[in-house]
């Protein structure tokens, strides 16, 4: 019987350990469900956590490859007013930055896009123009146009034919030549002593000349600079002292301005001139500039061939003045004609025209001497 009550005493502790035990695996469940809960947690923390860093990535990774695809652009004519400046031999690129800086444009390279799509790269041209701020890229290129310039600044150089003139103003204002050839036979305020011819009376100077001028008022305004500056050398009365009328006295500053190397040079030509044309037996003035104006021609030296010329112009062939100003001379060369330096020279020649040397001389084989060194220089 002992070894059955042995058993008992053996199997007493186990029963009494049992409810315990179960309580025991109950906490070692509700542990684990924990940790199950925690990691699950904690696994679904750091999925969200990664889905959020890689939609951000995402999320900027289109929008920069949609800047670099896709540039930034305004849409509309934008608002407001900014006058832009297009400097002289500026690219589409440099005029693209310009705008941007501006806020004309959201960026370059949309304006640089636009340019390239209307394929007027070669149509941007130097000037002011009103622009917009916040305007398409677009809707900045057409603002763009050479009619829509503000203002330009155009210089016109002493000496030039009309023929030039009308060129260059052509080119500034982007109006055919034709416009400005028909211009000048309307009134322009010409005095009366121009007898209605323009050459010589559109004066060399700086304007500003704003796109909605038209070939009329731009021609009338250089008259007027003309007569400005007549005023103020008194060219009326000083012509008179001179015995000559103020038409003459402008066909002699023509000649003196194309047929100096220099402005100190000026009143020496003049001199010659007057000499010549004063001069027993009577001389004719034989000068090429005239020949080379009634031919058409550009050039210093007339050939043997254009001396044949039967034009008025041709003063080797006809005693006096050309008929009218062969260019439009400078306030220099006005001056010039009007007060000649003291001299008996009969003769003179550019013999370096690269660095505007210029010889006189009354005496024919000194002056041959000089048309041989001009030779020797222009070999």
């Amino acid at each position: 019987m002992d070894f059955l009550l042995g058993a008992e005493d053996d199997e007493a502790p186990s029963r009494r350990r049992a409810p315990g035990s179960r309580t025991q695996q109950r906490r070692s469940r509700r542990r684990r469900k924990r940790q199950r809960r925690k990691g699950y947690v904690a696994t679904l923390f750091a999925l969200v956590i990664i889905v959020g860093v890689l939609g951000g990535a995402g999320y900027y990774g289109f929008n920069w490859v949609g800047d670099v695809m896709i540039p930034k652009d305004y849409t509309g004519e934008g608002t407001g007013e900014v006058v832009v400046e297009i400097n002289e031999g500026a690219t589409a690129s440099d005029i693209a930055q310009m705008l941007e800086d501006a806020g004309v444009v959201a960026s370059a390279r949309a304006f640089v896009n636009a340019v390239g799509a209307a394929g007027k790269s070669s149509s941007l041209q130097p000037g002011q123009y009103a622009m917009r701020k916040g305007m398409s890229a677009a809707a900045a290129l057409t603002l763009l146009d050479p009619k829509n310039r503000v203002l330009n600044r155009l210089t016109i150089r002493e000496g030039l034919r009309l023929s030039k003139i009308y060129t260059e103003l052509s080119t500034a204002t982007g109006r055919p030549v034709s416009e400005f050839r028909k211009a000048a036979k309307e009134d322009l305020g010409l005095p009366s002593y121009a007898k209605g011819r323009l050459e010589g009376y559109a004066f060399p100077a700086t304007y500003e000349i704003s796109p909605k001028q038209t070939p009329k008022q731009t021609l009338a305004k250089m008259v007027e600079r003309f007569t400005q500056t007549a005023e103020r050398l008194d060219l009326d009365v000083r012509a008179k002292q001179l015995g000559f009328t103020p038409r003459q006295i402008m066909i002699i500053a023509s000649i003196v301005q194309a047929e100096s190397g220099s402005t100190q040079d000026m009143p020496k030509v003049a001199r010659v001139i007057y000499n010549r044309l004063g001069h027993n037996p009577q001389m004719t003035l034989s000068m090429d500039s005239t020949v080379m104006y009634g031919l058409g021609k550009y050039g210093i030296a007339a050939t043997h061939a254009d001396l044949k010329s039967t034009s008025r112009y041709n003063t080797y062939k006809y005693l006096g003045l050309p008929p009218g100003p062969i260019s439009n001379p400078g306030e220099h060369a006005i001056e010039a004609a009007l007060k000649p330096a003291d001299g008996n020279w009969l003769f003179f020649v550019t013999v370096d025209p690269k660095r505007g040397i210029t010889k006189f001389t009354d005496s024919d084989t000194e002056h041959q001497r000089f048309v041989e060194e001009l030779n020797r220089n222009t070999r």
